[in-house]
């Protein structure tokens, strides 16, 4: 408990909450056994980018984001075996001479430094990232891609408004492992981008509150969102259609009514597209 409570001194010092949204998340923490920064993306009131942040503000750590899409040398990965960077979602960056730059999650976590250090020889000096982009990292570097890798990491937000088509796909991400996000609308589904950061969106075009293009809009006009991809779904599925959405900048475009098979292959290739990991089947 003394960790999280550092922690959460920590944002509101950096003023991201309040002590009374603190004392509300610690009373949740203590019954569901949950890491604090997860309650409080939970609750809407930060996102990983502000914990991140907060840290590195308070206590001087280097923030590094997007670092999967780096090459990284093989005798540098094996200094963290693979089931100790997925355990404790930390990545190997660069070692200089004696010392080991590594990612981490919890960058105030000494008894994991301490047994990396102990483990490679070196000194650990740790840098502040995000989950999404250490699991992104360990995901291609590590496993060799989405298929070997625990499907659960990666968040797919459903933006659908009519609840049967949406309950569906839903329904059909889950089979496969993944850990599906849900929104009746473009407009809740900018605020639950901003919540959660997901890897991937389905979005259908025709919504009420704000529908698909004038939400993939709002995603690409800001910086945090606009490299998030985006697959539209569409009942008019005619060739035009569909060339219009990819012109646009979406990734890819499934047609309505949505068969589970190809929804699938096509995530699984989006992810694999957008975060550069092996080529999954597509079974």
């Amino acid at each position: 408990m003394v960790r999280h409570r550092r922690l959460g001194e920590i944002v509101i010092e950096s003023g991201v909450i309040t002590p009374e949204i603190l004392e509300s998340a610690l009373k949740i923490q203590r019954t569901s056994g949950k890491r604090l920064g997860k309650i409080l993306e939970d609750m809407g009131v930060v996102s990983e980018g502000d914990i991140a942040s907060a840290l590195a503000r308070q206590f001087g750590f280097k923030v590094v984001e997007g670092f999967a899409k780096y090459r990284f040398p093989e005798d540098l990965l094996r200094l963290i075996p693979k089931e100790t960077a997925q355990s404790k979602l930390v990545f190997p960056l660069k070692q200089q001479e004696k010392t080991l730059y590594v990612a981490m999650t919890d960058p105030l976590d000494k008894t994991t430094q301490e047994n990396l250090a102990f483990l490679t020889g070196l000194r650990i000096v740790p840098c502040v990232t995000t989950i999404t982009s250490v699991q992104a990292a360990i995901t291609k570097h590590y496993f060799g891609g989405i298929k070997q890798a625990c499907t659960s990491w990666w968040k797919v937000l459903v933006v659908e408004d009519q609840a049967l088509p949406r309950a569906a796909v839903v329904a059909a991400l889950e089979k496969e492992g993944f850990s599906p996000l849900q929104a009746a609308n473009g407009v809740e589904g900018i605020q639950v981008v901003h919540q959660t950061k997901p890897h991937l969106i389905l979005l259908d075009t025709v919504m009420p509150r704000m529908d698909g293009y004038e939400m993939f809009r709002a995603l690409q006009e800001q910086e945090t969102t606009q490299d998030i991809p985006v697959i539209g779904m569409s009942s008019r599925c005619s060739p035009e259609e569909e060339a219009k959405l990819l012109d646009l900048g979406y990734i890819d475009f499934i047609p309505k009514p949505i068969n589970p098979v190809r929804l699938v292959a096509r995530v699984r290739r989006a992810l694999r597209l957008a975060y550069g990991a092996e080529a999954p089947d597509e079974d």
